[in-house]
């Protein structure tokens, strides 16, 4: 069985073929004994849309949200690691071709232009892949 990450949230929005559940996203930090002191700015709330649901819920209702740790991961490698490895790559081509730092420099960070409108045009395809469920709770 593979690990799986559940996050607490409430039923924000429900249509015939989507669920919207907000969901707090806390740092790392306002998990330790000093929270207090933390500010707000350290929780987001965030919305994930839930697609394939079979169960009745409604509005307000308290849900956990399941997602597998995988998700996280390719998640990763879209947001970090494949534009990292891009950027890497075209430098050092660059460097390699022109001679010029600076021209590199600029030609790396232009690769990021085509490869977010390519991950904007693409979102629905990779929104399919991240699926999760929705559990009631007990509150």
């Amino acid at each position: 069985m593979e690990n799986q990450v559940v996050h607490a949230g409430v039923v924000q929005e429900i249509s015939k073929n989507k669920i919207t559940v907000a969901i707090v996203s806390a740092s790392a930090c306002s998990a330790c004994h000093a929270k207090g002191a933390c500010l707000a700015s350290d929780m987001v709330e965030k919305e994930i849309e839930i697609f394939h649901f079979s169960e009745e819920y409604h509005t307000g209702q308290h849900v956990n949200i399941i997602g597998r740790t995988s998700q996280g991961y390719k998640a990763v490698y879209y947001g970090y690691v494949l534009p990292f490895l891009l950027v890497f790559i075209t430098l050092i081509l660059s460097i390699w071709v022109t001679g010029s730092e600076g021209l590199a420099g600029i030609l790396s960070l232009a690769i990021l232009i085509p490869y977010y409108i390519a991950l904007y045009f693409l979102r629905n395809k990779i929104r399919s892949s991240f699926e999760f469920e929705i559990a009631a709770t007990n509150l």
